[in-house]
């Protein structure tokens, strides 16, 4: 049933834009095509309405939300669509001067400081080329409105680039005893601290990709190197895992970092029942 229902949503959701661009051009079509498009928009209202009583069949198996929908759609888009609709919410928690997931016991260290030059050069560099296009286009209507949506489109997700960097920083919990370390909204990696073996300041410029290491590059740099006693699994972007020994990241504060986790790390832990 699974693979029916991508089946069907291969077949169907590609013909849609191929439509929709087709009107937004204004093409006339013809009376067999109209009939094609509606027996599309037909099956695509019962893909939906299939795949919505698939999910609920599949929680009511004892499977979670997550895992049921992993089970209808790829992971790969799904973690794609998140990564989009996490950088646009990025630009609003940005806006408002709210940082994800820093509250009491919880610390919060930046890491966007050193790259905030280059994304908003980008950005500019990004207006310039809309701006360019929109003129260049003007006379063409429905490639100047298409071009239009695509460069605002363009200039948002650069921006929400960097807004996911300033609004998500990596986070230290004494109480817990994890540093969570972050990029955007594509990384998100929780160490224990009992599974750290040695931290230590290294300011590095040149990265090369080694099995069994992480580098969190921000501005071209590091400068905080972490060499685990245990593993920690790392997931991409597009869900792919991988077990790493070795961390290097960038904080903006890299040694009061370093201070805050020595801190932590020689602290006594309380004893069972002890209270807080």
């Amino acid at each position: 049933m699974r693979r029916g229902l991508r089946a069907v949503a291969y077949a169907v959701v590609p013909g849609e834009f191929v439509v929709l661009g087709c009107l937004v051009g204004g093409v006339r079509m013809a009376g067999w095509l109209v009939l094609a498009v509606e027996v599309l928009l037909l099956l695509l209202l019962l893909l939906l309405v299939a795949e919505a009583g698939t999910f609920l069949w599949l929680r009511r198996q004892g499977l979670s939300a997550r895992d049921a929908l992993y089970e209808l759609v790829p992971e790969p888009v799904v973690r794609l669509m998140r990564h989009e609709l996490g950088l646009m919410w990025s630009l609003v928690r940005w806006v408002a001067r709210r940082r994800h997931g820093v509250r009491d016991g919880v610390e919060g260290f930046g890491h966007a400081r050193d790259q905030a030059a280059l994304m908003y050069g980008f950005a500019f560099v990004c207006v310039v080329e809309a701006v360019g296009v929109s003129w260049l286009l003007w006379d063409v209507p429905v490639a100047h409105e298409v071009f239009l949506l695509l460069d605002v489109y363009t200039v948002l997700f650069v921006l929400g680039l960097h807004a996911a960097s300033v609004t998500r920083p990596h986070l230290l919990d004494g109480a817990a005893r994890v540093l969570r370390l972050r990029q955007g909204c594509h990384v998100d990696v929780s160490v224990p601290l009992d599974a750290v073996d040695d931290v230590s300041y290294d300011l590095v410029f040149t990265h090369r990709k080694t099995d069994g290491e992480l580098d969190l590059v921000v501005g071209g740099q590091t400068s905080v190197t972490l060499r685990l006693a245990a593993p920690v699994e790392v997931v991409g972007l597009l869900g792919k895992r991988r077990s790493v020994r070795v961390v290097r990241f960038h904080a903006d504060d890299a040694r009061g970092l370093l201070a805050a986790l020595k801190r932590v790390r020689t602290a006594p832990c309380p004893a069972p029942g002890t209270p807080v």
